[in-house]
Formats: C-alpha cells, sequence, structure tokens
C-alpha cells in the first residue's frame, strides 16, 4: 500500500478544485491504480487535533457505496454522511451545515447509485399503494417526490428515478438550508449530485447549480 502525502496546503480549497480531485480519484479506482493517499501515521497525527475535508460525501448507506474507497481517499479528506436513499433529515442537514461552516468545506455531493433498495421500495409502494411499516416508511414517504416526479417526466425505469431523487435532494439542502444556500451564493461552496454505476465504478455528474463543475 502506497504512503503518498499530500500536505494540507495542497488540499483543493475551491469547489472545483475539489471536484477535480474526485474525478481523479474515481479515475484511479475504475483503473485500479489506487493511491490510497492519507492512510499513514503521518496524516493520521496530523488530524490529531483538527481536520479541514475538502468535501462532503452525502450517500445512501449501501454497502456498495463507500465513499472513500470508490473516490480513493483517506484521513481528513471527506465529511461522509449516510442514510439510505440519501434520505435529507434535520440531523442531516445539521452535519451538512457544520461541515460548509465551520469546517470550511467547499464542495457537497450528493451521492445516489444503481440498483437502489430504498428508491426501489418507494417504486413499489408508489406502485402497489401498500406503504412499508415501522420506520422504513418515513423514508419511502420522503423519496415518493422524486419517483412520482420522474414517472411524470415518463421516466419510468429505476435508474431515471435514482437520478431524480439525487437532483431533488441536492436542490432541497439548497431550499432547505440558509447557510448552505448562503455559502453557495458567495461562491464559497457548490452542490453537486453524482450517480455512481456499480458494475463499472463510474462516478457521473446528474447535477451541479455551478456553472463551474459541468
Amino acid at each position: 500500500m502506497s504512503t503518498h502525502t499530500t500536505t494540507a496546503d495542497q488540499s483543493p480549497r475551491t469547489p472545483v478544485e475539489a471536484w477535480h480531485a474526485l474525478q481523479a480519484g474515481n479515475a484511479r479506482f475504475i483503473s485500479g491504480d489506487k493511491l490510497h493517499p492519507h492512510q499513514d501515521a503521518q496524516r493520521r497525527e496530523s488530524l490529531a487535533q483538527s481536520q479541514k475535508p475538502f468535501a462532503v460525501i452525502f450517500g445512501c448507506s449501501d454497502s456498495r457505496l463507500a465513499a472513500e474507497i470508490i473516490f480513493d481517499l483517506g484521513l481528513g479528506d471527506a465529511f461522509v454522511i449516510r442514510t439510505a436513499g440519501q434520505v435529507i433529515d434535520n440531523a442531516v442537514l445539521g452535519s451538512l451545515e457544520f461541515a460548509v461552516d465551520v469546517l470550511g468545506t467547499p464542495l457537497i455531493m450528493v451521492l445516489g447509485h444503481d440498483s437502489c433498495g430504498a428508491v426501489t421500495a418507494t417504486r413499489n409502494a408508489v406502485e402497489s399503494g401498500e406503504l412499508p411499516t415501522g420506520f422504513q416508511r418515513d423514508l419511502v414517504e420522503r423519496i415518493t417526490p422524486s419517483v412520482l416526479q420522474a414517472r411524470r417526466a415518463g421516466d419510468a425505469d429505476l435508474q431515471d428515478m435514482v437520478v431524480e431523487h439525487t437532483k431533488q435532494t441536492a436542490a432541497r439542502m439548497l431550499d432547505q438550508s440558509t447557510v448552505i444556500s448562503g455559502a453557495v451564493a458567495r461562491g464559497d461552496a457548490a452542490v453537486i449530485g453524482v450517480f455512481y454505476h456499480l458494475a463499472d465504478g463510474k462516478a457521473e455528474l446528474v447535477y451541479s447549480e455551478d456553472p463551474r463543475i459541468s
């Protein structure tokens, strides 16, 4: 395993730099040429008192969607938040705001993926009219607007529904959080949506409110 180390001063400082770093890491993951950066003792010790991650990755809890692996990241690089179906709640919004406002993280990524179980369950509930029991119902209710929008647009495929949900989640956090929308308005941060393809490992940009990121 490589002990490749990048100093804090060389870490991405802008939304565009952060996205390019994530793209490069994903390309290494796909090709198998991973660097395993920032995973040595020196990096661990340097982070003992503080952190300054360059990206927030808010993704699905799916076991196949390990953000640090698919973007070839190490300790201190990403502030990772995960819920089934990347569903937003107050705790998620608070965590996102902490990363942007306190840690100064310049990029928020919403990360969805194909074959998403939460979106599949929501599609099934919409088609059958039967909601799951317990707290799984809360997940389905929060994802339902995305599934309905995809169906209205004529996109009945599960992948299209996940993409729509990823886009809506990214847009929703801007609508709901003045901290995040304020940072975006100042140019200090950007919000993007990414769709991850399980079979080939490709992370595809599907949403960006920042014209600098495309």
